[in-house]
């Protein structure tokens, strides 16, 4: 028993005797007063009904004492008594609980312990991601994580003898030595949220194996890879530029081009459209890794892109602060390198760009609203881009333009190709003021576009004449749009068209041709 319990035992047992001390000297200073007083048989009675009472007492006390010497004698050597033991909770320990304490309590053996078992922690393995830190671990047994913090994306990264295995879809991490690195899947898109759409995007098995086991390497690469996927909703230009482009900047820049991109569900269409950004990112040609059946090797690999909003570059987790801006000096340098735009600083009419639509949110009196635009001052130009029009020419459009219009959809992202301090208008159908908000107005801001908004009245939809005035639709769109995107998208997106009210249009359009002609001069 520690010095320190018997010590806590010894004020105790001098309490217990010294009370029973006591007990007795009074017991028989009463006997003695009355003992010429009682009879011989009470006399003698009395007595022993004291002593066998005092005794049964001291009994009691002696046992209590033995069970609190037994108790401490059972329990830790440590554990102070005033203390609940852990057992005591209504919490137990799995197994997996003391593994996770075993490599993520804050001691240097724990420490080794885990980078030796190669278990990273998340915030550990974003800055391994981020470049922030290195690791020089990786040479016998590699290094495998991937952080699943943020709700949009899955990263993972990898180091040490990393080889391709389409036949697989496999990724492989060669060791040394055995490991207790488990393997990881990822479908590298950033949409994770998103269920429905991330069961059709490929998913790719991150493989520890044994160095016994390694195939030949056909080509070695002598820089790191990003590896991530155009499948998803690649096809619709915002998501091309929102869950693709905009996140493979975000990712890859701080490399320099001294990365190469190895693309699941590759589409030629893809390069073609977009290519001359690609290439802005990669000194290298892209691996299309379901077709190429070769090993590619390298010694440090990035699957999955990081991705900060809509539309949007937060500066604050980039490399020397990036922002938008810089991703679109980006796409400048991709989409005009070839045709210099040659900017007039002064013209006789600013140029309005406006987008159309041909299947929903169609803007049912566009001639009248052109014939309007014109006669306000504009020189307009219509756009109608298809899949197969190059995007250097809806760049040179734009770029040189002075104000874009669109309803609301998809089309709206072309607004990254225009200058700062142009203009958007954008016609927002009913029940879509949130999605036209965060989906493009927010990023049109943080651009430095001077963004304007028109909002239509329940009678400028379509939706006016298909249902009831009293109807929710009409009445209350944030009770049919709170249920849910489907409702949104199936009601607000794909059965409403819009024709705008002429004499409030034109009050905005005055208004956006006024700024613009001050700001020209003003800059003349």
């Amino acid at each position: 028993m520690p010095l320190q319990e018997i010590k806590t035992l010894s004020p105790l047992f001098f309490f217990f005797w010294f009370y029973l001390l006591i007990e007795r000297n009074k017991e028989m200073a009463h006997h003695s007063s009355k003992l010429k007083s009682l009879p011989l048989s009470q006399f003698e009675i009395q007595p022993r009904k004291y002593i066998l009472f005092r005794y049964c007492l001291l009994l009691l006390l002696m046992l209590s004492a033995a069970t609190s010497v037994l108790k401490l004698a059972t329990s830790s050597a440590s554990r102070s008594p005033l203390v609940q033991k852990v057992d005591d909770t209504p919490f137990s320990e799995t197994s997996k609980d003391k593994e996770f304490l075993r490599t993520h309590v804050s001691s240097p053996e724990n420490h080794l312990q885990a980078r030796e078992e190669g278990r990273i922690s998340p915030s550990s393995c974003s800055n391994l991601i981020d470049g922030i830190t290195t690791s020089s671990t990786a040479n016998d047994q590699g290094i495998l994580c991937c952080d699943r913090s943020h709700q949009r994306t899955d990263v993972c990264y990898m180091k040490g003898d990393i080889r391709t295995d389409a036949q697989s879809s496999s990724i492989l991490l060669h060791s040394t030595k055995d490991g207790n690195i488990n393997d990881e899947k990822i479908r590298p898109y950033t949409r994770k949220w998103e269920t429905e759409v991330m069961n059709t995007v490929d998913e790719i098995t991150l493989h520890p194996t044994p160095i016994t086991n390694e195939s030949k390497c056909d080509i070695n690469h002598s820089v790191p890879a990003i590896v991530f996927s155009t499948g998803g909703y690649t096809g619709n230009v915002y998501h091309e530029f929102n869950d693709g482009l905009i996140p493979l900047y975000i990712t890859a820049e701080r490399f320099k081009g001294e990365v190469v991109f190895v693309v699941l569900e590759y589409h030629s269409w893809w390069k073609t459209k977009y290519g001359s950004v690609v290439k802005k990112l990669s000194n290298y040609k892209m691996v299309d890794f379901s077709s190429d059946r070769r090993v590619h090797c390298f010694s440090e690999m990035m699957v999955g892109l990081k991705i900060h909003g809509e539309l949007t570059i937060d500066p604050t987790l980039m490399h020397g602060g990036k922002g938008i801006q810089d991703f679109q000096s980006l796409l400048h340098q991709g989409f005009s390198s070839h045709q210099p735009i040659q900017l007039q600083p002064q013209k006789p009419r600013p140029k309005l760009a406006i987008f159309i639509r041909n299947k929903s949110r169609v803007l049912q009196n566009l001639k009248v609203i052109v014939k309007i635009c014109e006669k306000i001052g504009f020189d307009v130009q219509i756009l109608n881009p298809k899949r197969i029009t190059p995007l250097s020419e809806i760049y040179t459009v734009l770029n040189s333009s002075d104000a874009m219009l669109a309803v609301h959809g998809a089309a709206m992202t072309h607004f990254l190709f225009m200058r700062p301090g142009s203009v958007l208008i954008q016609i927002v159908p009913l029940g879509l003021d949130w999605a036209a908000e965060a989906y493009y107005g927010e990023p049109a801001k943080k651009l430095g576009l001077n963004y304007n908004v028109y909002k239509l009245n329940p009678a400028e939809s379509s939706l006016y004449k298909q249902y009831d005035r009293r109807s929710l639709v009409i009445r209350d769109p944030e009770s049919i749009t709170s249920k849910g995107w489907s409702e949104t998208k199936r009601i607000y997106l794909e059965q409403q068209n819009v024709r705008v009210n002429l004499r409030k249009f034109s009050r905005l359009i005055a208004k956006v041709h006024y700024d613009i002609v001050h700001r020209l001069h003003a800059q003349s």
